[in-house]
């Protein structure tokens, strides 16, 4: 993967960014994915964020070396500290980190948000967990992709603000409002691999001299979910 071919994810996350968007994107690493965006001039400016040395020193190498400072500028910083009112930032991508780690990027820096009207995530992981916070602060869920790639599924969760309060239940909190419409192959073949997971896990859990009761009762509370989704 480079700034020419991106990976299917990162390519499906760009596929969401408006023309001429003013990004963040955090976590940037290589800082592929706003390369990629100002090299098909999709993007009016870019920031590149990272927290750490490494990953910084590979984005500011990027940049420079597809001779593109004028439009992106990478900045060390955690999370949305990386991002400073007077960018204008309107959209901001964060993928390729849990959804945990997500939620607390966005929960810290939420007066970073003020003027941004899109985000464009991608968890590895959580993704319950982020949609659940994405909902508490208001965030309609208008969008959403899930793709596999080397041997991996992962989900793409595009956000707005919409000013009132939103309400998702269990089910699209865990399978995804959208994504539990379309149902698509790539669906259907997590949430089977993740029922088997959870039943043989519930197997060993139920040997165990001392039964985890509640974690028991959770894990066939989801599982059962699974299957209804599934039917």
């Amino acid at each position: 993967m480079d700034a020419t071919q991106l990976s299917r994810r990162l390519e499906t996350v760009a596929q969401f960014v408006p023309h001429n968007a003013r990004l963040a994107d955090i976590g940037s690493d290589h800082a592929y994915l706003p390369v990629h965006l100002a090299l098909n001039k999709q993007i009016e400016m870019a920031i590149a964020g990272e927290v750490a040395d490494g990953p910084f020193q590979n984005a500011c190498h990027e940049i420079n070396n597809r001779k593109l400072n004028e439009i992106i500028i990478p900045r060390l910083a955690d999370g949305l500290a990386a991002v400073e009112l007077a960018d204008r930032i309107d959209t901001i991508t964060i993928a390729g980190m849990g959804g945990a780690l997500i939620t607390e990027i966005l929960d810290a820096g939420q007066d970073k948000l003020t003027d941004v009207s899109l985000l464009i995530l991608q968890p590895n992981i959580g993704e319950a967990g982020l949609r659940k916070w994405l909902m508490e602060h208001s965030y309609a869920i208008t969008a959403e992709k899930i793709v596999a790639e080397d041997q991996q599924i992962y989900e793409i969760i595009v956000a707005q603000p919409n000013g009132h309060q939103i309400n998702y239940s269990e089910s699209e909190l865990l399978f995804g409002p959208q994504l539990i419409q379309e149902k698509t192959d790539v669906f259907i073949t997590k949430w089977q691999l993740e029922r088997d997971h959870l039943q043989q896990a519930l197997t060993q859990m139920e040997t165990a001299k001392q039964l985890p009761i509640e974690k028991i009762a959770s894990f066939k509370r989801e599982i059962n979910l699974i299957e209804e989704v599934l039917k």
